[in-house]
């Protein structure tokens, strides 16, 4: 099984993002018109070991982090003004959260709410505008062939709920983050995608080519001229078994979906980090090798086994996790007596069938009931329990198990910046005041 290169090029990569986006903001200002991409830097490019659709098991190693404070607010980029800015943390134009209060007030995040990441800058808004020619190229299928989005319309369609969740998700959480966009618990949503069954159009196309290990997706994002394109190129690859549940999408929560969020086509993996959900898509191929772009061979990895983190798997299956969205102690003072606690748990690569909840540190656990509809296997269930809490300081956090038997971990093993999803990681510290 071949190593992955001992330098860890992520804090590299991240650097030259930032740069990167940045450079291509001010020359959209001064030029009006969209330049720049995904900025890498590759001191890797040896092939993932054999691919496991579990990811690594956690395990617990720093100590607690400190409540974050309150974040500066920052404008919304016009071309998401129609975003809720309220319910918006905006770390820079090409990453915004939701807001930890917003996600636990509804099952199904609204689009207007729902977080934001690109990997590099977005193709023209006008292709909306002529989304029904958009066109497709299907590879290593038995006859290759290309479909436009009006002819996938008119396929059998499918409608599923998953969690989009970023995998950097919670970053800023952890003891020590890892550099790069700090975010708290808002690269995520639960939303409903509408689309055809990626089985169905590999059987109009006569079946994958026998020998097949990977399915490659690449996507039309606006890349920069004079740089290789494995530098900059967003494709990704996924276990082959991850067709199973994949959907080209072209609606998200009942509407087309913005250039924002992936239009006007989108392959939606239920299951796996959103990275892989590769927007604006282009090519689906079926490959014996990954890709060779940068983004899966140095960037948007995590360690095969907890504590190694020489050898590296990309970032594709969830892990489980929860947080809790409300009491967060941003609000009115919480008074001593009986307090109704909620969050959002979601099991990653299954459905997750158990939610606790502690009021003492992790020192006794209670059982929490979910409340809402039951959205299937990919999405997240809100919950509620209601605890007597005391005067004095509290220390509130939850953990979910999922239908395979994982546990979510007090702590995320390695700090890479990817699936945090340690309990006491997301707690919740609150000074409870005297009742009356």
């Amino acid at each position: 099984m071949p190593r992955h290169a001992t330098v860890n090029p992520q804090r590299r990569t991240r650097l030259i993002q930032a740069f990167a986006f940045a450079l291509s903001a001010v020359c959209s200002r001064l030029q009006a018109a969209p330049a720049g991409a995904h900025g890498a830097s590759a001191d890797a490019t040896t092939k993932t070991p054999t691919p496991t659709d579990a990811p690594p098991a956690p395990a617990a190693t720093s100590t607690p982090n400190p409540q974050l404070p309150p974040a500066e607010p920052a404008p919304l980029p016009a071309s998401l003004a129609w975003k809720d800015a309220d319910s918006m943390l905006v770390h820079n134009p090409h990453a915004i959260e939701t807001r930890r209060a917003v996600l636990g007030r509804q099952l199904i995040t609204p689009t207007q709410c729902l977080f934001v990441r690109d990997n590099a800058l977005p193709p023209p808004a006008r292709l909306l505008a002529e989304a029904g020619q958009w066109p497709v190229a299907f590879d290593g299928v038995a006859q290759p062939d290309a479909y436009t989005l009006a002819e996938l319309q008119a396929m059998p369609t499918r409608t599923v709920a998953t969690v989009l969740q970023c995998a950097e998700n919670g970053r800023a959480l952890q003891s020590t983050p890892a550099i790069g966009t700090q975010w708290q618990t808002g690269g995520a949503g639960c939303v409903i995608w509408t689309g055809v069954p990626l089985t169905t159009v590999i059987h109009e196309l006569g079946g994958v080519v026998p020998g097949s290990r990977f399915l490659t997706a690449t996507g039309a994002d606006s890349l920069p001229d004079g740089i290789p394109s494995d530098f900059t190129r967003v494709e990704r690859s996924v276990p082959l078994s991850a067709v199973e549940h994949a959907l080209l999408a072209w609606k998200l929560n009942g509407a087309p979906i913005p250039l924002a969020h992936g239009g006007p086509l989108r392959l939606v993996l239920p299951g796996y980090a959103s990275i892989n959900y590769i927007k604006y898509v282009r090519r689906i191929a079926f490959t014996t090798e990954e890709s060779s772009a940068h983004i899966q061979t140095a960037d948007f990895r995590v360690p095969l086994r907890p504590g190694e983190p020489r050898l590296t798997i990309p970032a594709w299956r969830l892990p489980v996790k929860s947080w809790i969205t409300d009491p967060l102690g941003s609000g009115a003072p919480v008074k001593a007596g009986t307090m109704p606690i909620r969050g959002v748990a979601m099991g990653g690569a299954s459905a997750v069938a158990r939610i606790e909840v502690t009021a003492d540190g992790g020192a006794t656990w209670h059982p929490a009931q979910f409340t809402g509809s039951d959205l299937g296997p990919f999405a997240w269930r809100l919950f509620e329990i209601s605890l007597n809490l005391p005067p004095g300081p509290v220390e509130l956090a939850c953990r979910a198990t999922n239908a395979a038997g994982q546990q979510q971990p007090e702590y995320t093993t390695d700090n890479t910046g990817y699936f945090v999803n340690g309990w006491r990681e997301h707690h919740v510290a609150l000074t409870i005041a005297p009742a009356g």
